[in-house]
């Protein structure tokens, strides 16, 4: 979940009002999340970056707009429209080195991990590029809510506000997206660390 600040209010109510230090200040805070999301869902830097980059000038367009208690959430889902756009442009097939992703130092893919064992860390890394390749085989919108979840750390109800659903279209979809992932994963289980391992909440 992207933390809050405690001045996060006044910078929100700067921006609306056309304060473009105010909003960059925003952005810088939300950046992080905003790229990740984007990464995870086209699985190409580049169109990443595109896509933030998109998010944040149409989220400066409807400054006007700005939802003071709700602002990480509009700016995803701003972002997930962007990485919805450039899906159907291309097929809704991610494309790009999904290696040279997965190794980026910077945007690391992080399993829950409770004290990993030397063997755990020799098998991450593999691990992480299995992960991420199970991850983009997901149908989208399992894609979206299962990066929301397990990566980003929304809460369901913040999911449903991002991707303007139910919550009971978030819990089957996030379900079905963890036991499609299994499916895909099981025949390369052994490269699993034991921290990756969700528990589905009951619906």
């Amino acid at each position: 979940m992207v933390a809050r600040h405690a001045d996060e209010e006044w910078l929100i109510e700067r921006a609306r009002r056309g304060d473009l230090d105010a909003f960059n200040a925003l952005v810088e805070r939300y950046q992080p999340a905003i790229f990740n999301l984007c990464l995870r869902m086209l699985g190409r830097r580049e169109a990443a970056e595109d896509a933030t980059q998109e998010t944040f000038l149409a989220g400066y367009r409807a400054g006007a707009i700005l939802q003071g208690n709700h602002i990480g959430a509009w700016f995803l889902r701003i972002a997930a429209n962007a990485c919805y756009d450039e899906l159907r442009r291309r097929g809704r097939k991610p494309g790009g080195s999904l290696d040279a992703m997965l190794d980026d130092p910077e945007h690391p893919f992080t399993p829950p991990a409770h004290g990993p064992s030397p063997e755990d860390e020799a098998l991450h890394a593999e691990a992480r590029r299995d992960i991420e390749r199970a991850l983009l085989q997901l149908p989208i919108d399992q894609r979206l809510a299962v990066i929301l979840c397990d990566v980003e750390g929304l809460h369901y109800d913040e999911i449903a506000e991002v991707t303007r659903s139910s919550l009971g279209t978030v819990k089957s979809r996030i379900s079905r997206g963890r036991s499609r992932m299994r499916e895909i994963l099981s025949a390369e289980a052994e490269h699993l660390p034991h921290g990756f391992r969700h528990q589905d909440e009951e619906a």
